[in-house]
């Protein structure tokens, strides 16, 4: 079953992709779009494996690279900002892929510590 975060970082990565398409094809604009691309549609890859995890580890993993991704997608995001004359639609994906690093690191701190308890030995 899709929950809520699968459906909002699908739509993410199809808004990214959307606006990438609008962009420039300058030498620049071409290397920060393959790389926004890979980032942007790598976040609801991983958290879609997540979803299929074998253990806590294993989720714990994956949602700490979608983290990883959405940060580096958030980065290449404020790039285009500011170098870019067409900032509206971008600005609205900062401020998701910022509330989305936001939840991703909920999930990743809350679930990472659980792990981290597990490997204790006990006293």
């Amino acid at each position: 079953m899709e929950n809520n975060l699968q459906k909002r970082l699908f739509q993410f990565s199809i808004d990214v992709i959307q606006e990438v398409r609008n962009l420039p094809n300058s030498k620049e604009y071409q290397v920060i779009s393959y790389q926004i691309l890979k980032s942007a549609t790598s976040v609801g890859a991983n958290y879609e494996e997540a979803q299929g995890a074998v253990s806590k580890a294993d989720f714990a993993n994956k949602v700490g690279i979608s983290l990883k991704e959405i940060r580096e997608t958030n980065y290449w995001i404020r790039i285009i900002i500011a170098i870019d004359n067409q900032k509206m639609n971008w600005a609205v994906l900062e401020k998701e892929s910022s509330q989305l690093i936001k939840i991703l690191g909920a999930i990743y701190n809350k679930t990472a510590k659980k792990n981290d308890k597990s490997l204790k030995p006990a006293p």
